[in-house]
């Protein structure tokens, strides 16, 4: 895929008006052009559908460096319907361009998004997940969406909010701790409760997932709470984990973890 600048009016300016452009100027000389160049080139292909990548040999295009006030390089500048909405200068690792973009990037998703984070405060989750799911029709890689979704669907669909916590994981951090709490939970829906070792605490350890898979967090965490207490090992320490996953997943601010997460911890300790 080339990248090389031909037309500024066609390939930058006017394109912008079909979908965002991403400049980046640099120079052959230039060492950390030379680091940032291969990450934006590897972002450009895996994100084709959200942007167009366009790369400016600053010495070759003094004029458009002076026009846009490019002091130093790499100097990456995103162009929206003809104009500069969001720049930076300098190298940056993967995971900040990753989160840079996100921020910076304007489409209907975000619009998508932010309306589906207000019905879930408003406990209107089907709601939140047709609007999430239209985001990520047209964005399939968008971290907040796959985030989002995953911990909607992650009782009823763990295999796919596996799948999506992996993706939002990767371009946001605060979704790795989500991502690593869905694997957790998947390990144990469905749960092959036969199969569980005929020892204390067994019971209300199927009691815990079987509430769980009917949507019935606080009853779920008083049956862990209750495995706690009588055989903390059970499973490999599975109910420590089923806890602290679940906590993860329905959030600091939720009646559940609110009313449950002080006495869960008083149990591990």
């Amino acid at each position: 895929m080339g990248f090389e600048l031909q037309s500024f009016e066609e390939d930058v300016l006017q394109a912008s008006h079909t979908k965002p452009v991403l400049v980046d100027f640099w120079a052959p000389w230039c060492g950390p052009c030379r680091v940032l160049g291969p990450i934006i080139e590897k972002l450009a292909k895996e994100q084709a559908d959200r942007w167009t990548l366009i790369k400016i040999n600053s010495d070759q295009r003094q004029d458009l460096s002076q026009q846009y006030g490019v002091k130093g390089i790499p100097a990456v500048k995103l162009f929206h319907k003809g104009e500069v909405i969001d720049e930076f200068t300098g190298s940056l690792p993967e995971m900040a361009i990753r989160q840079w973009l996100n921020k910076a990037l304007p489409s209907e998703a975000k619009d998508q998004i932010l309306q589906a984070e207000a019905l879930i405060d408003a406990e209107d989750s089907k709601g939140a997940i047709r609007l999430l799911e239209e985001a990520l029709r047209s964005e399939p890689t968008n971290s907040m969406a796959c985030g989002l979704l995953a911990s909607l669907i992650v009782f009823e669909d763990p295999d796919r909010a596996t799948k999506l916590a992996e993706t939002a994981g990767t371009g946001e951090p605060r979704f790795m701790q989500l991502s690593s709490a869905i694997k957790t939970l998947s390990t144990f829906l469905p749960l092959d409760l036969d199969d569980l070792p005929e020892e204390k605490g067994a019971d209300a350890f199927k009691s815990a997932v079987l509430a769980l898979e009917e949507g019935q967090y606080g009853t779920s965490i008083e049956h862990v709470i209750e495995v706690l207490k009588v055989n903390r090992f059970l499973l490999d320490d599975g109910a420590r984990k089923l806890g602290v996953a679940l906590f993860t997943v329905l959030g600091d601010t939720h009646p559940v973890t609110a009313s449950y997460r002080r006495t869960f911890d008083m149990w591990l300790y």
